[in-house]
C-alpha cells in the first residue's frame, strides 16, 4: 500500500487539484478568496448565490403552501364534520370514523398536495404559473372531497320533538 505522500493524484481528480498548477486561493495567495474553478480570473461567481437564494425562496413558498393547505382543509372539513364529532344529543350519533380517519386524511392531503404540486410545477413553469396550478389543484381537490364526502349532518330520523 502506498504512503500518503507518494499519492500524487486521487482517482477522478480534476486537473489543477493539488498538483501545483492553479491550486486554491490560499496556495496562490489570492486575497479575494477566488479559486481556480471560478473561471480562472480570480473573480467570484455570484450566479451560484442567486441560485441558492432562489431555491430557498421556492422552498419557503412550498412550506407556506403546506400551511395554507392545512388551514383551508381544516376550514372546509371541521364545519362539515361538526355533528359527527359532537354526536348530537348525549353523543348518540358520534361517528368515530370521521374523527379518526376521514378528517385526518383530509388534513394530510391539505398538507401534502399543495407543496408537491408546487415542486412538480416549478420544474416546468414560471413561479407565478406554478402558483396558479397549485391553486387550481387545491380547488379541484376540495371539489372532489365535497362530491364524495358526506358526513352525517342531522340526527337520526327517530328523534322527534319529544313527548
Amino acid at each position: 500500500m502506498p504512503e500518503p505522500e507518494d499519492v500524487t493524484e486521487a482517482p477522478g481528480a480534476v486537473a489543477g487539484d493539488g498538483d501545483g498548477e492553479g491550486g486554491s486561493a490560499i496556495e496562490d495567495g489570492d486575497s479575494d478568496g477566488g479559486s481556480a474553478i471560478d473561471d480562472d480570473d480570480g473573480d467570484r461567481d455570484h450566479g451560484d448565490r442567486d441560485g441558492v437564494a432562489g431555491d430557498r425562496a421556492e422552498s419557503a413558498v412550498g412550506c407556506l403552501l403546506a400551511v395554507a393547505g392545512v388551514a383551508v382543509a381544516g376550514i372546509y372539513a371541521f364545519p362539515r364534520a361538526e355533528f359527527s364529532i359532537e354526536g348530537g344529543f348525549e353523543g348518540h350519533a358520534r361517528d368515530w370514523s370521521v374523527i379518526l380517519v376521514e378528517v385526518p386524511l383530509i388534513l394530510l392531503a391539505g398538507l401534502l398536495v399543495p407543496p408537491m404540486t408546487w415542486a412538480a410545477a416549478t420544474r416546468r413553469l414560471r413561479p407565478w404559473a406554478a402558483f396558479l396550478v397549485c391553486v387550481a389543484v387545491a380547488a379541484l381537490g376540495l371539489w372532489g372531497v365535497s362530491a364524495v364526502w358526506h358526513p352525517r349532518q342531522v340526527p337520526d330520523p327517530g328523534y322527534g320533538p319529544g313527548i
